[in-house]
């Protein structure tokens, strides 16, 4: 080694182990220390973590609607949202994630979820210029009329009893039905699911969108079909006589 690279490496020798004595020995870098889980409060490591699974990431959809969804969010009230992120929907596959309803996050950590799926994918003014229907149905719903709507609006894609054809899926499904809400079924008719090319309520028959009655009348067949064993493929009584073969 020349002299000259000696005396360099020479002096940078007291920098570095100046460096390494700013830290005390045994005790972690500033910044190096994990965050506690309630104490994360970045929407894109939140959402994340416990949204994208089912409602896609991004938002773009999955075994749950979309939410980066400009016409659902300019639909469904901020406060309902927070309230099914906390609080989850009963009957559905959709969680519980407040801790006081025995899930894992924080009051704020709720707020920063909620209030970052609206300031995200919403699009301010998108339904000017319309007449939307109401995020909940404003009366009841009538099954005999709806299965009139259904085939006016609905069969062309998921056939005349909902059991699917080649442009959308079967909607009459005991087992789909058993996992949705009444409200998820209306939200479904109302915003389309863009991810899958399904239009919302003014797409489905062009230049005739559906009125809020017959949105509530369609909900109301759908759920007319419910069952009460979802996804059985024999009857009770068959179901015990294959067991014991």
């Amino acid at each position: 080694m020349s002299r000259i690279s000696y005396l360099s490496a020479f002096a940078v020798l007291p920098l570095a182990l100046l460096s390494a004595c700013s830290t005390p020995n045994g005790q972690p870098r500033k910044g190096s220390e994990p965050v506690a889980p309630n104490q994360i409060v970045d929407f894109g490591t939140l959402y994340a973590q416990n949204c994208a699974a089912c409602h896609g990431a991004e938002g773009r959809g999955g075994a749950s609607i979309a939410l980066a969804n400009p016409v659902y969010l300019a639909i469904v009230d901020k406060n309902m949202m927070h309230d099914v992120v906390a609080n989850g929907v009963r009957g559905t596959s959709m969680p519980a994630f407040a801790q006081s309803a025995g899930g894992m996050l924080t009051d704020e950590q709720i707020n920063v979820i909620t209030r970052g799926i609206f300031s995200r994918w919403g699009r301010q003014g998108i339904l000017d210029g319309t007449n939307p229907p109401s995020y909940a149905p404003k009366a009841a719903g009538d099954a005999a009329h709806g299965e009139n709507v259904f085939g006016t609006y609905c069969a062309s894609c998921h056939g005349s009893e909902g059991q699917g054809g080649s442009k959308g899926s079967a909607i009459s499904n005991d087992s789909f039905l058993a996992l949705v809400s009444d409200q998820g079924l209306r939200t479904i008719v109302i915003t389309g699911k863009p991810e899958l090319g399904a239009p919302d309520w003014r797409g489905n028959v062009p230049g005739k969108p559906m009125s809020d009655q017959e949105i509530t009348d369609a909900v109301a067949w759908l759920a007319s079909r419910r069952v009460e064993r979802p996804g059985q493929p024999y009857s009770a009584s068959n179901s015990v006589q294959h067991e014991e073969k």
